[in-house]
């Protein structure tokens, strides 16, 4: 089993930049694939990233594409999302959660762990 904790949420204006953390216990982080999810007030869950496990593979939103990016540290059991230009409509409490796999999913329902979620506000 894993335990995921978010962090790095907060308020910030419009081009601004914020980086979420995601760290993980137990020393299977490796074997998982990691990703992002968000979702706002009155909408689905959407998918944000996801990663492979050793990191070869991205895949990205294409509302997000070209700001953000994940990355994952294996030493440290973390995950992170660097997201940069940030927009009003990414307002979002954003989730990470880890996959199994094998294979890399954008879909919510194939992951099998996910975190309480971090609030990002994003003023205009």
């Amino acid at each position: 089993q894993v335990q995921l904790v978010e962090s790095g949420g907060g308020l910030v204006q419009a081009g601004g930049s914020l980086r979420l953390s995601c760290a993980a216990s137990g020393r299977t982080f490796s074997r998982y694939v990691m990703g992002w999810f968000r979702q706002a007030p009155g909408k689905e869950r959407e998918f944000v990233s996801t990663i492979s496990q050793t990191a070869s593979i991205t895949y990205y939103a294409d509302s997000v594409k070209d700001r953000f990016t994940i990355s994952r540290d294996n030493a440290k059991n973390t995950v992170y999302l660097q997201m940069n230009s940030l927009k009003p409509e990414d307002t979002a409490v954003y989730y990470c959660a880890a996959d199994l796999g094998p294979m890399i999913s954008r879909a919510p329902g194939r992951y099998d762990y996910w975190g309480q979620g971090t609030q990002v506000t994003v003023s205009s």
